[in-house]
């Protein structure tokens, strides 16, 4: 079975092929592509997976290609980690929403927005190019904005394309260690769109526990989330959100953060991985041991400036193991090719399953997996509160992908404008006005 990853000289590759170096089971992947338009940087990482590889009984061959096409003919499964722009780009959109006093994060507000802007159509092109090459694969997008770009994805590839995220995963995991619960063995209730959903439920024996939880003092406070929202938030709530809601519920508090921070998330993650990618430029360089190093510490540093804004200090120990996203692409993987069925919260179309929202929304929700793709589960409604940001969020999406295809410039400021944490239509203008002139991909929005 031939694996593509799109983005194959991305940073997090390798955990993606560690995950397949466990799997020796009939059906399994064989082969992996990876395809990126950084010569240097494929070189740099199928070094790393190369020493992953050694030792390893029948571990998957590697091969790397700057051919789009190359890459995706013959692909049963097409793993999409794209960065348009680069990290740069992402350093951009950071600096240019912060100097407007609104957040820039890469999926969150208007950052959110501007990388939408710029990857949706190279995103799209991508989907066309499989549906005439690969017609038969199916695409698993970690490309972010997530669930946007797979709403895009999805408009050419249908059901074809799955969303993945290791944050609801993360999320569910940390509730369930603190519950005293085996993560595997707890259903998670979980519900909204990627980067912008609650947990409201973990049942264990058909059990929900989570009111035990909210009703625990120390124990809400012994979890990243609980320390990053506060325990009294999250009674109030009745759930537990997402961490990147705390950009919503604190998004003064983070702003600030951001402003004052000696660098942004982005510009962070740029400098440092030009240094793991120029000390890989070395021949001599222990390429595995230079990549552990550099993991460890973005791990540590995940999300800093609203842990500043909070008061909470360093990440725990304990909280630095994320939810996995390249097992939940393992366990996709293997649930469609090998009709393993499985239960995992991902970005899929909606259907009937939250009658907030029309059938071809994307949207973050538990879903039984077979071979015939994902199936969202039925949820209760969402509470209001909920509902004002799911909507207003998915409007702002929707609008995006209008101006995409329009390549209206009007429309890029209606979405600027619409979302919840760009307060005003003169922002929203200079925003378009500033990306426009920086980001070359956004050369399509006319005057």
């Amino acid at each position: 079975m031939k694996l593509t990853i799109l983005g194959g000289g991305g940073f997090r590759v390798p955990l993606v092929y560690g995950a397949l170096l466990g799997d020796h089971a009939e059906g399994r992947v064989t082969h992996v592509t990876l395809y990126d338009l950084d010569e240097g940087r494929l070189s740099a990482i199928a070094r790393v997976l190369a020493e992953q590889g050694e030792g390893v009984p029948d571990a998957p061959a590697v091969t790397a290609t700057t051919d789009l096409d190359e890459a995706l003919r013959g692909a049963d499964f097409v793993f999409s980690a794209i960065r348009v722009g680069g990290l740069e780009g992402r350093a951009a959109d950071e600096r240019i929403a912060l100097a407007e006093g609104v957040l820039g994060q890469e999926t969150v507000g208007a950052g959110g927005i501007a990388y939408g802007l710029r990857t949706v159509p190279v995103a799209e092109h991508i989907a066309r190019r499989v549906a005439e090459l690969a017609p038969d694969a199916w695409v698993i997008n970690f490309t972010n904005p997530a669930g946007l770009v797979t709403e895009a994805m999805s408009r050419i590839l249908g059901d074809r394309v799955v969303g993945i995220c290791d944050s609801p995963v993360g999320l569910g995991r940390r509730v369930a260690r603190v519950l005293g619960a085996n993560p595997d063995e707890a259903w998670i209730d979980y519900v909204g769109l990627n980067h912008l959903g609650w947990l409201r439920g973990l049942r264990i024996g058909g059990r929900d526990e989570l009111p035990r939880l909210l009703a625990d003092e120390a124990a809400l406070g012994s979890f990243e989330e609980g320390r990053l929202f506060g325990p009294e938030w999250l009674r109030s709530l009745g759930a537990v959100p997402n961490e990147y809601l705390h950009y919503y519920y604190f998004n003064r508090e983070a702003v600030q953060a951001y402003r004052t921070a000696e660098r942004t998330r982005g510009a962070y993650l740029r400098d440092q991985q030009a240094g793991f990618y120029a000390e890989m430029g070395k021949p001599d360089t222990p390429a595995l041991d230079a990549w552990h190093r550099t993991l460890a510490d973005r791990e540590a540093t995940y999300m800093a400036a609203n842990r500043e804004a909070a008061g909470i200090g360093e990440r725990d120990e304990e909280d630095l193991e994320s939810g996995g996203y390249e097992k939940v692409a393992l366990a996709l993987m293997r649930a469609v090719a090998r009709n393993e069925r499985a239960t995992l919260i991902l970005n899929v179309r909606n259907g009937s399953t939250l009658a907030e929202l029309d059938a071809d929304a994307v949207i973050e929700v538990p879903c039984f997996v077979d071979a015939n793709g994902a199936h969202p589960v039925s949820v209760s409604p969402l509470p209001y509160h909920a509902v004002g940001l799911v909507t207003a969020v998915k409007a702002v999406e929707r609008e995006v992908l209008a101006a995409v295809e329009s390549g209206s410039r009007a429309t890029a400021v209606k979405a600027f404008a619409l979302h919840p944490l760009v307060d005003s239509v003169s922002v929203a203008r200079r925003l378009v006005e500033n990306y426009t002139a920086e980001h070359a991909g956004l050369a399509y929005l006319r005057r």
